[in-house]
């Protein structure tokens, strides 16, 4: 399997530009740098680098229960799941991170597998909260956005899970996206059904809300 070199970052320039560092962004989305929320407290010097970049513990508890529900559930001759924050390249001047993205092994092929960003769509990616500043009013809109290029790209099924709401929504090419409460029955691929609401109630884990 032939190992190509990495893909420059599309950001060098535009980072220079914002005098921002570029271990800040975590996304970049038409040529535009989306920074880590909290990046203001970092560069005001009330947080390290380290302090914005980690997941909570309940974000990392639920991607937990998602990987092994997918190891448990899907054939893994026919699906591979990778998780990590994967970079994917889904158009000129737009990388996004995901937290957990399902592929058909027919289209990430072993070929495929490099030291790049994928360039080819996932079947499924799940989100679990959103990790950018939205400070901006351009920002606010950001899921939905991110969302729609992700299907433009080939993804079938785009998941997201928000921790502070306890919702979760799907959204499919040419349907409604569906909004749910997360204690409802969600299907994954193949009929296979995970309810994180009824998890988190199994292992007693509360999650408060502010409403």
């Amino acid at each position: 399997m032939m190992i190509k070199e990495p893909k420059k970052r599309i950001t060098s320039t535009l980072v220079k530009n914002n005098n921002i560092p570029e271990a800040l962004i975590y996304e970049v989305m038409d040529g535009q740098p989306l920074y880590y929320k909290g990046y203001k407290d970092v560069l005001n010097k009330k947080k390290s680098l380290d302090d914005i970049m980690g997941s909570s513990t309940l974000q990392s508890f639920i991607i937990n229960y998602l990987l092994r529900f997918i190891f448990k559930n899907l054939n893994e001759k026919k699906y591979l799941s990778l998780t990590n924050e994967l970079g994917l390249h889904v158009g000129k001047k737009t990388n996004f991170s995901g937290d957990i993205n399902i592929f058909d092994r027919l289209i990430l092929t072993s070929e495929k597998i490099n030291k790049n960003y994928s360039d080819v769509p996932p079947l499924i990616v799940c989100e679990v909260d959103s990790k950018i500043d939205i400070s901006n009013n351009k920002d606010l809109d950001y899921v939905n956005i991110k969302t729609q290029k992700l299907l433009n790209f080939g993804v079938e099924k785009v998941i997201w899970i928000f921790s502070e709401s306890q919702k979760v929504m799907i959204a499919q090419k040419d349907t409604d996206w569906l909004t749910k409460d997360w204690n409802q029955d969600i299907e994954l691929l193949d009929g296979h059904l995970f309810n994180i609401g009824k998890y988190l109630e199994d292992e007693g884990v509360k999650v408060e809300t502010n409403f």
